[in-house]
């Protein structure tokens, strides 16, 4: 499966962002019932955790995201989406989507929160 992330940007401190990844190369059963998930990497960090979308059962999230983010997934557009709300600096990464088809992963898309 190709994903394609986009929806990053700059934003202000406080501000919002909706990141979208768009799957292909999938039918629908399969995406349907492998999860999702989103990643992010700052700055000389390591690769790290934000949130997934299982095929059933609730969403997960990484303790920082709890709250501000929301992950949703359209199955018949083969998308899912990271709503982002009350952004802070520490928030500026590079985030990936991934799906557990294969273990792929998207090219990933810049968000930048500046005080």
């Amino acid at each position: 499966v190709q994903l394609q992330a986009s929806g990053g940007g700059s934003v202000q401190v406080g501000g919002s962002l909706r990141l979208s990844c768009a799957a292909s190369g999938a039918i629908l059963s399969v995406f349907r019932s492998n999860s999702m998930g989103w990643y992010r990497q700052a700055p000389g960090k390591e690769r790290e955790f934000v949130a997934e979308a299982t095929d059933s059962g609730p969403p997960k999230y990484a303790e920082f995201a709890e709250g501000r983010f929301t992950i949703s997934r359209d199955n018949s557009r083969k998308r899912v989406f990271l709503q982002m709300n009350g952004l802070k600096p520490e928030d500026t990464a590079v985030y990936y989507c991934r799906s557990s088809i294969n273990n792929s992963w998207g090219q990933g898309t810049l968000v930048t929160v500046s005080s």
